[in-house]
């Protein structure tokens, strides 16, 4: 299938462990560092990493955190994360320039050294990315931009290391971007047409298949008070 040339430059690779952050509030391995050397990927993302609560993080369609570095300019440039920071600031397992939410779709079909990846879904912030950097408004303002970051499911095992490529291969779904998925699973506001193709593709996770299928039918009131906090 016909897709553009997609490639970049794997900057950082960064893993956490579960760990006691904030004082009467639930574990996080939100913290990722810097590793070095190739590092093995399973069915179920990096074999150094973790997730603390897996109802909600990790799992095969969401083995992956990448963010695109070309965002961290412009939160920067609004006041929201001071100057020099650098990669992970939220979360994220891989950094790199040149991919974002509106050059990636859904379902997308990428090596990553010798492993291949896919496109699932984009990333539902949550209140632990606001404690993380420091700005409880951050969750709100992921979703307000869209700079969430996306997430992998793993279709072949290998290992990666910072300066391998990765590298797009296969679009099977090319009117779906990751920014218009993403958007619509957030805003839930899409029109019933759209919803009902996207509860019924295949290449994305089935928790949003499922979100988009009852917004297909009418019902678009999510409670998303629990996810991300109170504050707005």
């Amino acid at each position: 299938m016909n897709h553009p040339e997609l490639s970049a430059n794997i900057d950082g690779i960064f893993l956490g462990a579960i760990r006691d952050r904030w004082e009467g509030k639930p574990s996080s391995a939100i913290q990722k560092d810097r590793v070095n050397g190739r590092q093995a990927i399973t069915s179920l993302g990096f074999s150094g990493d973790a997730q603390a609560d897996l109802t909600v993080h990790g799992g095969e369609d969401k083995a992956i955190h990448h963010y695109a570095f070309d965002h961290y300019s412009a939160w920067q440039a609004e006041g929201l994360m001071a100057p020099g920071t650098i990669p992970a600031a939220f979360g994220e397992n891989i950094s790199t320039a040149g991919l974002i939410e509106e050059n990636l779709c859904i379902g997308d079909i990428l090596s990553l050294g010798t492993a291949v990846v896919q496109i699932s879904q984009g990333r539902q912030p949550c209140w632990k990315l606001g404690l993380h950097t420091g700005r409880k408004e951050m969750p709100y303002q992921f979703q307000r931009t869209g700079r969430t970051g996306w997430y992998y499911r793993v279709l072949e095992p290998g290992e990666v290391g910072a300066g391998d490529r990765i590298t797009l291969a296969e679009r099977p779904n090319p009117n779906w971007s990751v920014l218009a998925v993403t958007r619509a699973r957030l805003t839930r506001r899409i029109p019933p047409e759209d919803a009902e193709v996207l509860s019924q593709m295949e290449e994305l996770a089935e928790g949003w298949r499922q979100a988009f299928s009852r917004m297909a039918e009418g019902n678009a009131k999510e409670d998303t008070s629990a996810r991300l906090g109170s504050s707005g």
